[in-house]
């Protein structure tokens, strides 16, 4: 391949990456990695999988690209989600194939950019756990010499669903929007804000229903959360 083509964004991880899902106010929930391509106006390839572990990566994701010879403008990766929400979760198996991942994107991408995740995540809540995770994307990412965008705080009541996991439509874009600031700040050119490419109206019976649904939702997952806890203890 022609070295001076470059074939856009190309994505690895998990549901969060891959996107879909219900619609908020009327605006479709697309991945964040879709919203940062089009803000850079760039094409978008994606392998992300619902469910994705770093396992899955490594053994799936990236044996589907298998494309040595294809240079990208930007490389994204998310993972770690349901590795630090399992039982299972091991920081040094987990880095080992984090490290495999990002190694992957560092050769055929101009620049990576991997993301941390939410502290408060997940009900029950993954605890102390995410700080091992967070730990393990900033090293590993700093030895490949990759861009983190650090979501350690992210969350909002419209921003993520009940579960404290997965972004709402609004909260992939504003995923987007600060990997779009960050990315800017390191030279790349941004074409447009996703903000601008969506439009929508509220009424305050729609807020009412929405606020009720959450609510109800919320309610629902805490409650499961809280049950599980029990019967761990």
């Amino acid at each position: 391949m022609d070295e001076g083509c470059k074939l856009g964004v190309l994505a690895f991880g998990d549901s969060i990456t891959n996107g879909g899902g219900e619609l908020q106010w009327g605006v479709a929930l697309q991945s964040w990695a879709l919203w940062t391509a089009r803000g850079l106006g760039l094409p978008f390839t994606g392998y992300a999988t619902d469910g994705a572990r770093i396992e899955d990566v490594v053994r799936v994701q990236i044996p589907a690209h298998a494309k040595p010879d294809a240079r990208y403008d930007l490389g994204c990766l998310y993972i770690g989600v349901n590795d630090v929400r399992s039982l299972e979760w091991d920081a040094a198996v987990f880095e080992a194939g984090f490290r495999q991942a990002l190694e992957y994107l560092t050769s055929r991408c101009d620049r990576v950019l991997a993301l941390s995740a939410p502290l408060d995540l997940g009900r029950p809540r993954a605890g102390a756990k995410v700080h091992e995770l967070n730990a393990v994307v900033e090293r590993v990412a700093k030895d490949a010499r990759a861009l983190v965008l650090d979501l350690s705080s992210f969350g909002a009541r419209n921003l993520l669903m009940a579960d404290h996991v997965h972004p709402t439509a609004f909260g992939q874009i504003a995923i987007a929007e600060r990997a779009l600031d960050l990315l800017a700040r390191d030279g790349m050119a941004v074409a447009v804000r996703p903000s601008q490419l969506i439009s929508y109206e509220t009424t305050w019976w729609k807020r009412l229903r929405g606020d009720a649904t959450y609510t109800y939702r919320h309610t629902k997952v805490s409650l499961g959360a809280a049950i599980k806890l029990a019967l761990t203890r």
